[in-house]
Order: C-alpha cells, then sequence, then structure tokens
C-alpha cells in the first residue's frame, strides 16, 4: 500500500485518510463525516478547518455520494495491493428516528430489538449520543429499568445500563425524575444488583455507574438518606464478588456519599464493609481506590462497632500503616486518623504490641522528622505522646526519648 499513491481528493483535511463517508460544508469542502463531527462537538470555535468561515454547531452536511462511489471504485481496483473497500454508509441518525425507537420501546413484541438497536446506535457516534439524550432517551431506560423491577423481568437491563453509561446521565434531565422517583429509581437498581446474569461482571459494573451518576445529579436530593440495609448488603456482596475498576470505584463513591448519615454508618458496618475494605486494599488497588477506601474506613472507624470490625481483621493494622507514606498526602493523614482513633478508644497491650510490630510507630516517628503537613505531623505526634510509656524501649521512636509524656 505504501508504493501506491492516493488521490489528493480522497483525502480527509482533517483525519488525513481515505474519507469512507465524505460530506460537504456550507463552505464547499468535503471531510469525512465523522472528523468533522467530531470536530464540530470538540471544538470551541465552530469553524471549518479549512476556510476557517463559521460553521454551525449542527450543521446541514450534504452527502457527496459522486466523490464516495469514486472512492469505493479505486478501493476496489487497488484490492490486491491491499487497499480494503469502503462500504456504504449508513443514513445518519436524526432526533425523529430516536422518537420512533422510543414508541417501539413500549411495544413489548418489538422491546428486546429495540433496546439492541438503540444500543448499537449509542456505540457508532457521538452525535448519535447526542440525539438520544434529546430525545429523553437516558429517562425512558430509568422507567424501562423501573419496570422491569416492577415486573421481575431481566431481558433488556443489560442493554439499558449499556445505553446509560454510553450517553452519560445529564443531571438537567435526570433530576425531575429523580425527585419524584429517586426512591424507586434506587430500589430498582439495588435488585439488579442481586439479580443473577449472563454478564455478571459487565451489568453490576454498569449498574455501580448509573447509581453513582445518578447521586452525583442529585446532590441537593437526600437520595441515600433512607436506602435500605439491602442497599448495603448488595453494594459490598458487589466489591466481594470482584468487578470492573471502573465499578470497584464507582460502589466506593456511593459508600463514601452515604457515609454523611450516621444510620448509614451503622448499616454499613452490618454489612461488613469494613473487612471487605480491608480485603480490597490487601489486593494493592489504584490509588483512587487506595483513597477512597481510607476515606469509608476513617467515617466507619469513628464508630465503636466499626473500630471492632476494623480490629477483627487481622491485617487492618499491617495495611492501614503501610499506607501512611508513599501513596498521596490524603492517604497518609486518613491512614494516621484511623490509627489514632484506635489508638484512643483501643489503646490495649496487644494492639500496641501490633502497632510496633507492623511498622505503625516506626512510620508514625518518621512524620514527625520530615518534611508534611503540619496538622499530620501533630497527629502522628500525639499518638506518639498518648503511648510513649508502651513504646519508649523501641529504637523507632529515638527522637522522642526526651519527649514530656502528658498526663492521661
Amino acid at each position: 500500500m505504501d508504493d501506491i499513491e492516493v488521490p489528493q481528493y480522497f483525502i480527509c483535511p482533517i483525519s488525513l485518510q481515505i474519507m469512507k463517508d465524505p460530506v460537504t460544508t456550507i463552505t464547499g469542502i468535503t471531510y469525512d463525516r465523522e472528523s468533522i463531527e467530531q470536530w464540530l462537538l470538540t471544538s470551541k470555535k465552530t469553524t471549518c478547518p479549512v476556510t476557517k468561515q463559521p460553521l454551525q454547531k449542527d450543521p446541514d452536511l450534504t452527502p457527496n455520494h459522486t466523490l464516495r462511489r469514486l472512492i469505493q471504485g479505486w478501493c476496489t481496483q487497488n484490492a490486491l495491493h491491499g487497499i480494503d473497500r469502503i462500504p456504504t454508509p449508513k443514513p445518519p441518525l436524526d432526533k425523529f428516528q430516536v422518537f420512533e425507537f422510543i414508541k417501539h420501546l413500549w411495544q413489548p413484541e418489538l422491546q428486546l430489538k429495540t433496546i439492541k438497536q438503540l444500543v448499537s446506535l449509542a456505540a457508532e457516534n457521538e452525535k448519535n449520543r447526542k440525539y438520544m439524550i434529546e430525545a429523553g432517551v437516558p429517562k425512558e431506560m430509568l422507567v424501562f429499568i423501573v419496570t422491569c423491577f416492577k415486573q421481575g423481568q431481566i431481558d433488556g437491563l443489560e442493554e439499558a445500563l449499556g445505553i446509560l453509561n454510553f450517553i452519560q446521565i445529564p443531571s438537567a434531565e435526570t433530576k425531575p425524575i429523580l425527585l419524584e422517583n429517586h426512591d424507586l429509581i434506587i430500589k430498582s437498581l439495588t435488585w439488579v444488583l442481586g439479580c443473577e446474569m449472563k454478564n455478571q461482571v459487565t451489568v453490576k459494573s454498569h449498574t455501580m455507574l448509573v447509581l453513582k451518576t445518578i447521586i452525583e445529579a442529585c446532590t441537593s436530593s437526600n437520595v441515600l438518606e433512607l436506602v435500605s440495609p439491602e442497599f448495603f448488603k448488595r453494594v459490598v456482596k458487589v466489591l466481594r464478588s470482584g468487578i470492573t475498576q471502573q465499578g470497584i470505584n464507582a460502589a466506593l463513591d456511593v459508600l463514601l456519599e452515604a457515609c454523611a448519615w450516621s444510620r448509614n454508618l451503622i448499616r454499613m458496618i452490618e454489612a461488613n464493609t469494613v473487612f471487605e475494605l480491608i480485603e480490597l486494599e490487601l489486593s494493592f488497588p489504584e490509588k483512587k481506590t487506595t483513597e477512597l477506601i481510607l476515606g469509608i474506613l476513617c467515617n466507619l472507624c469513628s464508630c465503636p462497632d466499626g473500630r471492632a470490625q476494623f480490629l477483627s481483621h487481622r491485617g487492618s493494622i499491617a495495611v492501614v500503616s503501610m499506607k501512611i507514606l508513599g501513596v498521596s498526602p490524603k492517604v497518609g493523614d486518613r491512614a494516621v486518623l484511623i490509627l489514632s482513633m484506635i489508638c484512643k478508644f483501643f489503646g490495649i497491650y496487644m494492639v500496641l504490641q501490633e502497632m510496633l510490630t507492623v511498622g505503625a510507630v516506626e512510620k508514625l516517628s518518621s512524620l514527625t522528622k520530615i518534611d508534611c503537613a503540619s496538622f499530620l505531623k501533630e497527629e502522628a505526634s500525639e499518638i506518639l505522646r498518648l503511648h510513649f510509656p508502651e513504646w519508649k524501649d523501641s529504637p523507632c521512636i529515638d527522637g522522642f526519648q526526651g519527649i514530656r509524656v502528658k498526663p492521661r
């Protein structure tokens, strides 16, 4: 193919590749449809890339059928040289076609076929997704999921969740339906988390991502204030069974958001969340995941039962101690706060000796000697002061030998 000279007018001025679906703008310049549509969607100034003349965000693009046939003919003639034939492009989607799809969605005999067509269209390009948003597809998908919940039907759920992840739920459109039905939508998604399906990992991951998006879209509404204990059991079970990295972080974001209400902390502890989070952290996840895990643990350890569950895991002190230095200031701060709460309320001999054994005391001592946030240094110093008599013979806190011990 390197030895073949491609006619210059077959090349898109943007992608510099052979055009598959040539279209002409009002400026008279021909581009590949996908390239010019992407240019107009992402460009701050909607201008023709070649002439610099203004274009509309949603311009009239005239298919150049003659040029497309010429390109297809040339590709066929050069097939032996490794040139792939350009297929005839599908007609572009418009908003009115999407409205027809929505009508078909609620006809039982066409429902499954229609929802699969919508998935395919959403996957094709950004313009299709834009039309689907304008036609109200996200709202229809939420209603579809609620309907499935009421009827105990799982057919089409995977596709509906896939569409919501493809096109994202715009907050302006989601808020009205959430304000009226947020309890039912959360219940429906909780139900989905407990359903057994063929593509478990994908379905559960998409469900968590949708939950996160809904909660973010309704920050002013207390959508997580009255969630059931079953909600937390299902979310924790999903974390245990394994989902995608995106899904894990979405689940953790939801749990962290739920920590704002004390009753949720109790329900999360009852769902064995502390234990499962430590197990997850032991798998050495990415930095973002660790930050979320430590944030949730910090909230849960503010409760007596949370601290007790924390200490019931044999690796809890070790895994938190490991995070004091080297991950991020946010992680270090939360790790020290967790150990501070454990020391304050569970400062018994076995716990203090374990902190010494796993290197927690050494890490805390290091914090007092290095350049770090002042509040972090103060917190570490306070822990060392509080238990100096128990640790005074350890060489790792030599720098604290002359410290004045505060009375208990």
